[in-house]
């Protein structure tokens, strides 16, 4: 189920700064952003987070949905926030120019990325307002999504194949699983969370039928979805860990007794997740950080250099345009 709700307001008054500017590069260094986050689920601000302004960096695979926020929490930690479906959330699942969100934060400097999303439950103890840190996933987006930096239009004549086994970190999602189910049990008492849960990722942007619903719990799913693929393919490309935070609107179609989904309880059930996500966004930052901000974290060593063994092409036999393209994400790649 696509991300629904507000999106970040951005200030009049925010500074937008020059991503080709020597002053702004030295100070992105300084900044040292480790943690990208993409909202929604109610996330439309940071609150508790100081904003510092906005960088627009054109990758080589175009713009990114919106312009990073670069936001800082009161402990001094630098963060990069990304509006999935744009400021005004005007951009359908299936148009998310996810090459460009994905490069953009790597370009940034994230090592890690907390990806918020609002699904559909498949479970009956999946309740709408309940948390989900999900571990697997079923792509069912049938191919009209770019999947990969590899391979397809101006990136052809080289492949490679990422590991995807785990779809998402198996070093940070437990430890993300426990802050959210520790900040909920204090600040949210009435909320559940869920851990070791299976994702389905159809394309949008219409909900689904009652019959694919179906099918989906037959198959195994317990959450349905239209955003995190292929989010976490292509980060597992550029090598971010990327962790999905799910918060459940709806019982999709599947149950005989209800209809199918309304917009208007999705939106209202969005609103009803504000605060708790908030809350949990606040709290994730600075354990995550500590757990990607230096080469030597197991986190970092983990993902880092993880793409060396799966391009398969020769190096020779890649297209010197393509190697550039390949540096952006890959900063090892010769």
């Amino acid at each position: 189920m696509a991300l629904r709700g507000e999106s970040l307001r951005r200030s009049d008054c925010m500074t937008e700064f020059n991503p080709n500017e020597a002053s702004f590069l030295a100070q992105l260094a300084q900044w040292n952003i480790r943690v990208g986050i993409i909202g929604g689920s109610g996330i439309y601000k940071l609150e508790g987070f100081e904003i510092i302004g906005s960088v627009n960096p054109e990758t080589p695979w175009g713009f990114p949905s919106s312009p990073l926020t670069i936001a800082r929490n009161a402990q001094g930690v630098h963060v990069a926030f990304l509006a999935r479906h744009g400021l005004t959330h005007s951009i359908t699942p299936s148009g998310v120019p996810v090459c460009a969100n994905i490069a953009a934060l790597k370009w940034i400097g994230a090592r890690a990325i907390l990806a918020f999303s609002a699904v559909g439950s498949l479970r009956e103890e999946i309740a709408p307002r309940d948390f989900v840190v999900p571990s697997q996933i079923i792509d069912r987006t049938k191919g009209v999504r770019r999947a990969t930096f590899f391979g397809e239009g101006k990136d052809a004549g080289v492949v490679a194949h990422a590991m995807f086994g785990d779809p998402f970190d198996e070093i940070l999602r437990p430890q993300v699983e426990k802050i959210v189910r520790e900040t909920l049990a204090k600040e949210e008492p009435n909320v559940k969370v869920h851990g070791d849960k299976t994702a389905v990722c159809m394309e949008g942007p219409a909900f689904s039928t009652r019959a694919e619903s179906l099918m989906y719990r037959a198959w195994g799913g317990d959450l349905i979805n239209m955003s995190a693929l292929p989010e976490a393919k292509l980060a597992r490309e550029a090598e971010i860990s990327y962790v999905l935070i799910a918060t459940a609107t709806d019982y999709d179609a599947w149950r005989p007794a209800e209809g199918s989904v309304h917009v208007a309880e999705v939106v209202a059930c969005l609103v009803a997740n504000v605060a708790a996500s908030q809350k949990v966004t606040a709290a994730l930052v600075n354990p995550i950080n500590e757990l990607v901000k230096n080469d030597d974290c197991e986190a970092v060593k983990a993902i880092r250099g993880s793409m060396r063994f799966s391009i398969m092409t020769r190096p020779e036999a890649i297209p010197e345009s393509v190697k550039p393209r390949i540096r952006y994400i890959l900063d090892w790649y010769k």
